[in-house]
């Protein structure tokens, strides 16, 4: 059964790799799964074609055979447990991964996506100059935590897992505010992630539907 998923017709990041289809993207070519992508617009998101997959109207969206899923997490939960190469084989291990995947968009993304929306929707709000730098203290305690848990390992637990996949995608919206970069280990903890030939991949098929060259997954 072909795997399709949904992405955005044009991604508002213009194809850095941000929109959440990314992290799908990159868990099927990590485990060598072949996908098609079905390009939706702002406004299908809203129709009731693609409600009845996304209820919030949102994308990624994965269909195979009877089978509907929304929520990245959750799509890449899926991949990493039906496809060998995105968590261990010991049970221990295992968990430890699936933990980290929920810390990654639980624990470590809130306090990022509200820099986001303090930067970029709040900017002009009169009360802006008071509150950024409280959201900028948030995330910078994550990053501490964060940065002091990974300390100079490769991955957050042994080789790399679904855990690291999703951590390094959230890590992501940070790479051009400047703060991620107090934290060199970090840095190159993304700067790995970035590296890996799914990654790129990934990045560059989403990349060329942005760029008016659409490749064929």
């Amino acid at each position: 059964m072909t795997i399709t998923i949904t992405a955005f017709e044009r991604s508002p990041d213009g194809g850095k790799g941000l929109a959440r289809d990314t992290r799908v993207r990159w868990a099927l070519e990590e485990v060598g799964q072949p996908y098609k992508v079905r390009l939706v617009s702002f406004h299908a998101m809203k129709e009731p074609a693609h409600l009845a997959l996304h209820p919030f109207g949102q994308i990624p969206t994965y269909e195979e055979g009877d089978l509907a899923l929304f929520e990245t997490g959750a799509i890449v939960f899926h991949i990493a447990e039906r496809h060998a190469g995105l968590l261990p084989d010991d049970a221990n291990a295992r968990a430890r991964a699936i933990t980290w995947m929920f810390a990654a968009v639980n624990t470590v993304e809130p306090p990022i996506i509200e820099l986001g929306t303090a930067r970029l929707l709040e900017g002009d709000k009169p009360w802006n100059k008071e509150r950024l730098p409280l959201v900028e203290d948030r995330v910078r305690g994550r990053l501490h935590q964060l940065s002091a848990r990974l300390s100079d390992a490769d991955w957050l637990d042994g080789a790399f897992s679904a855990g690291d996949l999703m951590m390094v995608s959230v890590l992501l919206r940070l790479k051009s505010s400047g703060i991620l970069d107090e934290f060199s280990n970090l840095t190159a903890y993304l700067a790995r992630g970035e590296a890996r030939p799914a990654y790129k991949r990934a990045f560059a098929a989403q990349l060329a539907v942005n760029t008016g060259k659409p490749t064929t997954e």
